[in-house]
């Protein structure tokens, strides 16, 4: 029997949340992304929890978009690392082989449909999470827009 890769993962993520399979995949992507071993555009994410103070990891895709860089929330707003995000003033580390100390913005919700679209163009895993076809038009997009949470890259603020 074959399973549809959509299936698949949302089978690793059900209620929207990583079963165990997932967290272990989470943790070793995270591991691999940190080092630079994988391309360019697959960065870890590092912010503090905003309960325990530790840091947390999490693998996410870089989308690049008119010469800016961004990180999308396939699993929409109720996901750990856009909430520790926020309560950390959205200040961030990305690394991929070398370290990045950014400040993440926050992209208004008419702004996000561009993002998301080329956001599931590259990358595959996302896909599934996103009920919209890559091909779909931009007027799609702009339909989940508001539940995506969409964060642009820039320097820290001074």
């Amino acid at each position: 029997m074959t399973v549809a890769r959509g299936d698949y993962h949302r089978w690793m993520y059900p209620g929207g949340r990583p079963n165990a399979w997932a967290r272990w995949q989470i943790t070793l992507s995270a591991w691999l992304h940190a080092r630079g071993v994988m391309p360019r555009r697959l960065v870890t994410l590092e912010v503090p929890g905003r309960v325990s103070g530790r840091t947390v990891a999490v693998p996410l895709v870089l989308t690049d978009l008119d010469g800016e860089r961004y990180l999308v929330s396939m699993l929409g707003e109720r996901v750990n690392w856009v909430a520790n995000l926020r309560a950390n003033d959205n200040r961030a580390t990305l690394r991929h082989g070398s370290v990045e100390t950014v400040r993440l913005e926050e992209v208004p919700v008419e702004q996000r449909p561009r993002v998301i679209q080329r956001y599931v163009q590259v990358a595959p895993g996302g896909r599934a999470h996103i009920p919209v076809d890559r091909h779909a038009p931009l007027a799609a997009f702009a339909e989940v827009a508001a539940g995506t949470p969409v964060f642009r890259v820039v320097a820290p603020r001074s």
